[in-house]
């Protein structure tokens, strides 16, 4: 079982310093990942559900600093070797597809093959509207937009013909370490969700669910994955536990035993000064890292 880190680049770790000791101390411990989180921007007012608390609403200060993924796992994979860096979540859609296939091509490039897209729809229509991407069909839009990065990142001559997006005779170098297989894992915990990871995902991100959730969901999603001819083997699954503060060690086995590869315990917006971030990030290791070693 491998233990993550979530939540970097949000509040008070989008300094240089603040990365750079989260993530050095992270690989020294050995963290599996940091994941970081996406938004372009926040507003104060919007009628949009936020999926993840009961309220619908985002618990936290539209005024907190937000840094940019790709920016902030640059800083992380400079000064580190080994621990893997991902985005959780990327929201794609709003991105142009080559341009963001170049970003992450170079981020895995130069950080030697660690790189995790971790890739989501969306849930704040307002944010779209703000930078000009229609709303509508915002799945169909990604999977689109994956397809084409895909083949931009594994052929030295790309061209695609979709819906949303279409070039000829395209070159985008650096390629990443593994050209088209760089590992793209959808979040979210719905239905089509679960199918766009079935159909086109490397991995899955599930965020906020209990035990009973999470084998629930993962049946579900080895269903899907049969019946597009793919294994259970064929990916790889994280995820970010609600109610964390109570769970226990023999909880690690049984989400284990469940299924999941990940879990991602460790949330960096609750770390602050040099010295609480090292003493939170190294008494973590002592409650997951270590009993989740010998599962």
């Amino acid at each position: 079982m491998k233990i993550g880190i979530s939540g970097i680049g949000i509040g008070t770790t989008p300094g240089p310093d603040k990365v750079s000791t989260i993530a050095v101390n992270a690989e020294r411990l050995g963290y599996s990942t940091i994941w970081a989180p996406e938004h372009v921007v926040l507003l104060d007012q919007y009628s949009s559900h936020y999926p993840y608390s009961p309220d619908h609403r985002l618990n936290m200060p539209m005024t907190r600093p937000f840094a940019d993924p790709f920016i902030t796992l640059t800083c992380a994979a400079m000064v580190t070797s080994k621990i893997r860096l991902a985005t959780g979540i990327c929201l794609v859609p709003e991105h142009n597809p080559l341009v963001l296939a170049k970003v992450v091509a170079t981020l895995d490039f130069v950080s030697k093959g660690r790189v995790i897209l971790g890739v989501g729809i969306g849930w704040l229509e307002e944010e779209f509207h703000a930078v000009g991407v229609p709303w509508e069909r915002r799945a169909q839009r990604t999977c689109d937009y994956i397809t084409a990065m895909r083949k931009l990142w594994g052929d030295e001559l790309s061209s695609h013909s979709g819906e949303f997006v279409r070039f000829e005779g395209a070159r985008s170098f650096p390629k990443p370490i593994h050209g088209a297989k760089l590992p793209v894992f959808f979040g979210g915990e719905s239905g089509p969700a679960l199918k766009r990871v079935a159909e086109y995902g490397d991995g899955w991100y599930g965020l906020n669910m209990d035990l009973n959730e999470t084998t629930a969901k993962i049946r579900r999603l080895e269903e899907m994955l049969k019946a597009n001819g793919r294994n259970r083997s064929d990916i790889e699954i994280a995820i970010r536990p609600s109610a964390i503060a109570s769970m226990t060690k023999d909880d690690l086995k049984r989400y284990r035993d469940a299924g999941v590869d990940e879990l991602v315990l460790v949330n960096a917006m609750e770390l602050n000064t040099e010295r609480e971030t090292v003493n939170r990030l190294e008494q973590a290791a002592r409650d997951w890292l270590e009993p989740a070693a010998r599962i």
